[in-house]
């Protein structure tokens, strides 16, 4: 039998422990370890709440877990005297998929005011993570700075900007949906330092910015290439443009929210101005590729900045980190003798929920070579001897059928149309998990 602890349980945890189990049946058994007692990592908290059907997935990491891999939720691996070093004395093989929970630093001055904030945290308050759940977002402000131009910035400006109608079916936490009620914002900047030519929007996200009910995008016809360079686009990046082509060219509607996309912006400075904040802006310039300044500055009144800018994976004592790329130094995916990573903390923040499925196939090959070849055993202790560690060090793990009653009572607790209500405090979530 071989042993294999996979650290989180997102998609990449969840696409290489189906992948073991496809390749090794019942020859194999799979600890999914988390630190949250909650499985599913970004579909649960990280994906656009109004996305449901992205968040759908779920389904197929819960059969999963209903085929026997084992969930164990709530033990931070490198806290409770779980170290990697420990995990390797216990399993055959230990997998590292945490993904990248961080954000990338804005690297400007005054990025550490109040009401400044990275995606991570913005994202994972309105969807009810609990590290975030406290989070005071200021909404009360007209003004918004979103800055970043790939498919976050646009989940971010879009919650901000729907009305509750439009949010009903969403699972945002509850304490979300009442600040978003109750919102003052008007005014949304979406900030970035190049051109429509650059953008790292999705056709489906940047179309969604033309259906809102109260909110209009805006885009300066100044800021739209030549016409004739679109037909050398791939497809995606044409239908991207083509949409800021149809929002600079449509007559204003009366809405009270505008969504303005502020191409060839790059942020220099945050300051305070009274309860508020200015961020300042350069205008820049294309040279090849690579946005420039131009010495041209102006500023937006606002009073919440969200970088949506990227992320980086979290290092781990022991493991070896190339904080440049933000990922585990690796190579195909072995770290070293009987470790691995995959997803994020493999390749760095690139990619699609779904390339996690080939990174996780790619990893499980190598662990079953590798132990066809004699490098992993198959004879430790595995999940018989995490549950002493975990009895000795204190730490009751959250099990599978822990997490069916949090996800039963979340379902029942919530007021449709909304798919559930979710609990978000990690003593509220343990307490139901035990309970």
């Amino acid at each position: 039998m071989l042993h294999v602890a996979i650290v989180g349980a997102g998609p990449a945890g969840f696409y290489t422990a189906e992948a073991l189990v496809k390749k090794l049946g019942a020859g194999v058994a799979v600890d999914i370890i988390d630190a949250l007692p909650t499985p599913y990592g970004l579909i649960r908290a990280g994906v656009a709440p109004d996305h449901q059907s992205i968040k759908a997935v779920d389904r197929r990491y819960h059969a999963v877990l209903a085929g026997g891999v084992r969930f164990v939720g709530d033990v931070r691996v490198g806290d409770d005297g779980i170290g990697i070093d420990a995990l390797l004395a216990l399993y055959d093989a230990v997998v590292l998929a945490t993904g990248a929970p961080h954000d990338r630093r804005l690297g400007i001055p005054g990025e550490d005011l109040p009401g400044v904030m990275g995606s991570a945290a913005f994202v994972g308050w309105y969807n009810g993570h609990p590290e975030f759940a406290d989070l005071a977002a200021p909404l009360a402000h007209p003004g918004v700075a979103v800055i970043g131009n790939g498919n976050v910035a646009i989940d971010v400006a879009r919650v901000l900007a729907k009305t509750p109608a439009e949010l009903a079916h969403a699972d945002l936490a509850a304490h979300a949906r009442r600040a978003l009620a109750a919102s003052g914002v008007r005014d949304i900047h979406i900030v970035g330092r190049r051109g429509p030519y650059q953008a790292s929007f999705t056709p489906k996200e940047m179309g969604e910015l033309g259906e809102l009910e109260r909110a209009r995008p805006v885009v300066s016809p100044a800021d739209l290439p030549d016409a004739a360079g679109d037909a050398a686009l791939d497809p995606g990046l044409r239908k991207v443009v083509g949409h800021l082509r149809a929002f600079a060219a449509a007559p204003p509607r009366d809405v009270p929210v505008t969504i303005t996309f502020d191409c060839f912006s790059r942020p220099v400075a945050i300051e305070a101005d009274g309860d508020a904040l200015r961020l300042v802006i350069e205008r820049t310039r294309l040279d090849g590729d690579r946005a420039v300044g131009t010495g041209e500055l102006r500023t937006i009144a606002c009073g919440l900045i969200v970088g949506c800018i990227g992320y980086a994976s979290a290092a781990i004592a022991g493991v070896p980190f190339d904080a440049g790329r933000g990922r585990v130094v690796n190579d195909g995916g072995l770290v070293a003798d009987r470790l691995y990573v995959s997803g994020w903390a493999r390749r760095g923040p690139s990619g699609t929920i779904g390339t996690n499925k080939t990174d996780g196939a790619e990893v499980a090959g190598r662990i079953v070579a590798e132990m066809a070849v004699g490098a992993v055993a198959g004879d430790r202790a595995g999940a018989a001897g995490l549950d002493a560690l975990l009895t000795a060090t204190g730490r009751r793990a959250v099990t599978f059928t822990g997490w069916q009653a949090i996800d039963a009572a979340e379902v029942a607790a919530a007021s449709h149309p909304a798919p559930r209500e979710k609990i978000v405090t990690m003593a509220d979530l343990r307490a139901m998990a035990h309970g």
